[in-house]
Formats: C-alpha cells, structure tokens, sequence
C-alpha cells in the first residue's frame, strides 16, 4: 500500500467529515449538558432508530424536508425508508403513537445524528447532531416562552452566554392574506417582496392600496422586540392576524419578565425555512459570528391528514454551530504512569481530575514517553511532576 492509497481513504464526501479530539469530546459534553438541564425542567429523553419507513418520516410537517431525505430500500419488508434528516418528526410519531395515552403536557427530549441529501451555502455540513425538546399537547403562550428560555438556558449550560433570540410569526401573513381576501396570485407576489424587505415591491403586488399598507405595516413591525409589538398591535388587523399577534406579544412579555436582559427581537414577516410552523417560531444567534444555534417554534405534531395531531412546540440545536461559537473548556490534564505503578493507583488521580495513561510497553525514560503520549504530567516518586 503506498501513502497517496491511504490517503485516498481518507477523502469522504462533500459535507461529512471525521470528528477528531478534542471536539469529538466537546461535542458529547455539549450535547450531555443539554440532556441534563432539559431533565432539570421534566423533560425525557428518547431515542428514535437513524431510520424509518418514509411514510411515517415524511409524514405531517416532515413533508417539508422530503428532498432533503436520503431513501433506500429495506431487504426485509421490501418497503422505502428514509434516513432522518432531523429528529423533531420522530419525536412528535412517538408522541402520538408509542406514548399517546401518556399524560399531556408532554415533556420529551433528544440528542443524536442527522444527515441530509444537501447542505447550503451557509451550511454546507450535510451530517450533524441535534439536541433538542418537544412540549407536546398544549397550545398556550406559556409553553412558547418555555421552549424559548430553555434553549437559551442549555446555550448558557454549554458555554453560549452571549446569544440573541429572532422571534417570528410565519402564519400572520397567510391570516392577514385571508382576511382582505388577497388573491393566490398576489399572495405569491407578496412572498417574494416580503422574502426581498422590498417596500416598493408589495405596493406593485397588490392593487388595493389600503392592503398593501396594511402589509408594508408587517413590513415595518421588525426589530427590537418592544417597539415591534407597538407597531405590530397599532396595525388594524383582521381578526385572526390580530389573534396571532396578539399571541405573539404574550409570549414577548413572559420572556421578558424571566429573562429581563434577554436580547429580542422581531420579524413577522419570516417565512423561509418555517413552513411547517403554525404559530410562534425563534431563531437563537451568538452575538459575536452570528452563527443559528437553534430554531423552534409552534407545529402540529402527528399526522394531520390522518386525524392524528396535537398542538407542539419545541426547539433543536445544531451543535456544530454551538461549538464554533462556544469556548472551549480546559483539557483534562494528562497523567502518565509508569508499567509499574499498580492499576489500582489511577483511581485516586483520576479522581483529583486527571486523565490516566498507563504504560502498556516499559519505557526508559518515562518522561520523553510522557511527553510522546501528549501528557501534562508523568508520576514521578508519587507525585505528579508537570512536563
């Protein structure tokens, strides 16, 4: 075997990528973090398979992420199946299927892979892991200020102190719409001026001028949150646009009043990215990088065609921008110990927080091996003497 062979093995495809120390063991940490500050507020963990047969993955709001879904054939049952291109759809199956005479709320978290057909040009990583919660069966503004400041509360957990929250509303257009009776055409229009922040834009999709201001009012109710719901409630809404928002201040208050220093802010007009969210849905950034460390938001979770849905909201973070934005912490130092030292003597330093490597091969000079296994420190006459 020559060098360019194995080098060549090591070559993967375009958005998979090898974790290597120490960030596997970041990542892990991270994700064991969220786990137990999502255990701290009641919720459990659950473990869905990396896949299923595609008519459950792809069902209900996993409609959405069906080009983003890897298929293959089971040899067994001769049936498609999918690999999970997120884990939210899995959660809300066994919510309303293995665990639907459990009592309501329900309270479910979950951490693992996912993989995509395609990353983006912001996000090009096509495999990453998820973390994330599912309150299910229970439609009340409480429950969105929960999913948001327990998402903020993990990022902390993890090391994410400086972070800001994007809240969005992407139902309020389609209400609105409905309420002036705004035809298709012209709601397809409006989309894309509102995707473009384009003033000018939405007055040339809709002829009816009073609508249009109505609409470039949406336009204008973005930024910091407070003065956002000022204009947003001063809009002469129809009644179902007015429900919404008035939701959506409900849910600005109750995070303010648990988190007063909390950076909001937002947009009621987002939609790209939230089509299957029924109601209140947040983006959380890192203030420094502007890296999406987490989306959630109001869905029906199930099966809505079929009659099989509940009220849900919850919330996934994506690790890899978690740990781009976060700090590392210290490394575990590295305690060397020489063949002779006893298997039972690692304990105690282990528990003083070292990391034991033990020598498995007799080595002359303990500490160039020490130094040669990237330890920290070497036992030397009892003591652990720093390289």
């Amino acid at each position: 075997m020559t060098a360019n062979d194995n080098d060549h093995r090591a070559l993967l495809p375009a958005g998979l990528a090898d974790l290597l120390p120490p960030d596997a063991a970041r990542e892990a940490r991270a994700i064991d973090l969220a786990i137990e500050r999502f255990a701290a507020f009641g919720y459990e963990r659950v473990k869905p398979p990396l896949v299923e047969f595609e008519e459950s993955l792809l069902g209900g709001p996993g409609a959405a992420l069906g080009p983003q879904t890897f298929r293959l054939m089971d040899p067994v049952s001769q049936r498609m199946m999918g690999v999970r291109p997120d884990m939210t759809v899995q959660v809300a199956r066994i919510a309303v299927t293995r665990l639907k005479h459990e009592p309501r709320p329900l309270r479910l978290s979950y951490g693992g892979n996912v993989i995509r057909v395609r990353g983006t040009a912001l996000k090009p990583e096509r495999q990453f892991a998820q973390v994330g919660t599912e309150l299910i069966g229970v439609d009340s503004a409480e429950a969105d200020a929960e999913a948001v400041l327990l998402a903020i509360d993990a990022l902390r957990a993890i090391g994410v102190a400086e972070v800001t929250v994007d809240l969005n509303l992407p139902t309020l257009v389609a209400a609105v719409a409905a309420g002036v009776k705004l035809p298709a055409d012209a709601l397809r229009r409006l989309r894309h001026a509102l995707d473009r922040k384009d003033e000018a834009a939405v007055t040339t999709a809709i002829s009816d001028k009073k609508s249009a201001d109505l609409f470039i009012g949406l336009l204008r109710a973005a930024g910091p949150a407070e003065r956002a719901i000022v204009l947003l409630t001063k809009l002469k809404l129809p009644a179902a646009g007015a429900a919404e928002a008035a939701r959506l201040a409900e849910v600005v208050k109750l995070v303010r009043a648990a988190d007063p220093e909390l950076p909001l802010t937002l947009d009621p007009v987002e939609y790209r990215g939230l089509e299957y969210q029924t109601g209140v849905s947040f983006s959380v950034f890192a203030l420094k990088g502007r890296h999406e460390l987490a989306r959630g938001g109001r869905y029906s979770a199930g099966y809505p065609d079929d009659g099989i849905s509940e009220p849900a909201t919850g919330f996934t973070v994506y690790m890899d921008a978690v740990l781009a934005a976060s700090t590392a912490a210290p490394e575990r130092p590295r305690l060397y110990l020489p063949s002779e030292i006893p298997w039972r003597e690692a304990g105690p330093w282990q528990a003083k927080g070292y990391a034991v490597v033990r020598a498995v091969v007799a080595a002359d000079e303990p500490r160039n091996e020490a130094k040669r296994l990237n330890c920290s420190h070497v036992l030397i006459d009892g003591d652990a003497v720093p390289l």
